[in-house]
């Protein structure tokens, strides 16, 4: 029979000495309302692949940083790291990591408040990161958030796609939980800020460019059609690794502009010069902020 497949890639690719083929499941129905689901397998390795030199590209930091936030203004930020699916079959190691390691970026290296992160992670004692827990903090996000203020959406975790879309994948790890990159159009078409940083560590993450809109930055871990990796030896996405332990929480990429500070731009040219010697990777990112951001 003649079926239409939709990749879920449960991914981050876990870098590891023992692969794990997972379940396959099939439902009917069409691309668009995520049925006929293929969950692929994991692919495992002794260690980093080793991707060879990036492609050129053109900086995405200026070295000019551009409007800064105002002193009235509040910052807010949903954090996101899914290690632990439903089951067993489709669970990875550190997405989980990448989260909490945002969270510490966001507080101690750029002064957000701690009560104005909602941050939801999945391990082995605590089952977060619903669809339902994900929707309800995006709600979260736009009752707190107000013209002239600051967001930061991070995702580390699946990723899915159909013919035409790509998605994040929830603690559910089913082709009903998927979030869609239109349903996150959607819900953050009503907010009032424009200033808005998206941050996606999962596979197909260069697809999220829907969301693009004047004063956003999308920070994407990979390519529309390429997957992401994560691996035991930096203990972290890769892409996280280098966009926020290094290059902002370490400030390696602090290489433009003003000394001592990191911009968005600024990590994100630090990933996307370092992820592809690692793994065969390349970071992209939609940038409709003028000059650079500093969070």
């Amino acid at each position: 029979m003649k079926r239409t497949i939709l990749f879920v890639l449960c991914a981050l690719l876990t870098i590891l000495s023992v692969s794990t083929i997972l379940p396959v499941l099939a439902h009917g129905g069409n691309a668009n309302d995520g049925s006929d689901v293929e969950i692929t397998p994991k692919i495992s390795v002794k260690g980093p692949k080793g991707g060879g030199k990036p492609p050129p590209a053109h900086p995405a930091a200026t070295g000019v940083i551009g409007a800064p936030l105002l002193a009235s203004a509040q910052r807010w930020a949903v954090v996101i790291g899914i290690s632990d699916y439903a089951g067993t079959a489709n669970d990875i190691q550190y997405a989980d990591d990448d989260a909490i390691d945002m969270l510490s970026a966001l507080t101690t290296v750029y002064g957000y408040m701690r009560n104005h992160i909602e941050l939801l992670i999945s391990d082995y004692v605590h089952e977060n990161a619903t669809r339902a827990e994900i929707i309800s903090a995006i709600s979260w996000l736009r009752g707190s958030e107000v013209a002239g203020d600051e967001v930061v959406f991070f995702y580390s975790g699946h990723g899915a796609r159909s013919k035409r879309q790509v998605a994040i994948v929830p603690y559910e790890c089913t082709a009903s939980s998927l979030i869609w990159d239109v349903d996150l159009k959607s819900m953050f078409s009503t907010f009032e800020t424009t200033r808005i940083v998206f941050i996606f560590d999962s596979c197909y993450a260069g697809g999220m460019t829907d969301l693009a809109a004047s004063g956003r930055i999308i920070c994407m871990a990979t390519t529309e059609n390429k997957v992401a990796y994560e691996t035991g030896d930096l203990q972290n996405g890769v892409f996280t690794y280098y966009f926020v332990d290094q290059g902002i929480v370490k400030g390696l990429a602090d290489t433009e502009g003003t000394p001592g500070v990191v911009t968005v731009e600024e990590a994100f040219d630090y990933a996307r010069a370092n992820v592809p010697i690692v793994v065969p990777q390349t970071p992209t990112i939609s940038d409709s902020f003028v000059n650079d951001m500093l969070l």
